[in-house]
């Protein structure tokens, strides 16, 4: 099956996420979160993409981005690429940085734009222990310049979000608007175990999915929205389903046949719907090669040609992950 494309259009918005492979830090310090932002500047100078907000945690980052060019796959390949390649300089090591494809929800910006920017403006005081008393001193977000504490940095564009507020006091009335705290229905849709690939009213929906998708398609620029589902989740949905652990479906050595059978439908999964790289599978599942996971792919679908039972029960748990994120 080929790689799926996410959805896009010229003048899209999208809220962009991203977390370190397991969790793990992908800004170390000053230098690190620097290194993005500068990353984020050349991107937004060779695909001239907007970029209304940003949010860098500790492991994960937030961007808010519209694209006049539909070429949003482009911008986060040179993000996502370019960074890595950076942060593995920096560290002497090698190797993937994130978990896998990054997240994009497409947003109806008419209705949540602004709502959407309090949210990622609102993550350093959002988490368990927050990580400052004012949120305007957190250094790595957009939000010190849209309070004017700090001037902008090159790339940002305050005046859409500023627009939407419909005041002059721009910089007392967004700091009033974001310490009211996140809304309900955006509040809703984040709490989910698996957001949704687009964020809007049920007529924005409806007009993805009924006029827009299929007239993308009908085009040949896009296929299916990415369903937003991750090696992890996959990977959890598949032991569950086989009342086993993924510890057992990760471990190399042979096991009971219906676990040998599990670990090998999860990594067919994972290449059907987290769209993940044979490298990345590889790693996941302790394997030296991405040539294995080339052959154990290979196997399942041969299999499932011959096999009506196993043919069901990979339909099924496709259909209980998609069901996930639609």
């Amino acid at each position: 099956m080929p790689r799926p494309q996410r959805i896009e259009y010229e003048n899209a918005f999208y809220h962009v996420m991203n977390r370190g492979r397991e969790r793990h830090t992908i800004f170390h310090g000053d230098e690190y979160y620097l290194c993005f932002l500068d990353t984020i500047a050349q991107a937004q100078q060779r695909f001239k993409c907007i970029v209304h907000a940003y949010c860098l945690m500790g492991n994960h980052y937030h961007l808010l981005i519209e694209t006049p060019n539909a070429n949003l796959s482009r911008i986060m390949r040179h993000i996502n690429g370019v960074y890595t390649q950076r942060y593995n300089r920096l560290k002497l090591i090698d190797g993937p940085l994130f978990r896998g494809r990054y997240k994009a929800i497409l947003i109806d910006h008419e209705a949540y734009l602004l709502q959407l920017s309090r949210y990622i403006h609102r993550n350093p005081i959002e988490t368990k222990v927050p990580l400052v008393e004012q949120l305007e001193d957190y250094p790595w977000s957009s939000y010190p310049a849209y309070v004017g504490k700090v001037k902008p940095i090159n790339f940002l564009k305050r005046d859409t979000i500023y627009k939407m507020l419909g005041h002059k006091q721009h910089y007392k009335d967004y700091r009033k608007f974001v310490m009211q705290g996140i809304d309900e229905q955006t509040a809703t849709f984040h709490r989910k175990g698996n957001m949704s690939a687009v964020f809007g009213d049920e007529a924005f929906k409806k007009w993805v999915y009924d006029e827009l998708l299929p007239e993308l398609t009908a085009e040949g620029k896009s296929r299916v929205i990415q369903p937003n589902l991750t090696i992890q989740q996959v990977t959890e949905a598949v032991a569950a389903y086989y009342k086993t652990s993924t510890k057992e479906l990760l471990k190399v050595s042979k096991g009971p046949q219906t676990e040998n059978e599990a670990r090998k439908i999860a990594m067919y999964l994972c290449q059907e719907l987290a769209a993940a790289k044979l490298c990345e599978i590889a790693e996941y599942f302790n394997l030296n090669h991405a040539g294995s996971v080339s052959f154990i792919t290979h196997q399942i679908r041969q299999k499932k040609r011959e096999n009506e039972q196993l043919k069901l029960t990979i339909e099924g748990l496709i259909k209980s992950l998609v069901n996930q994120v639609t």
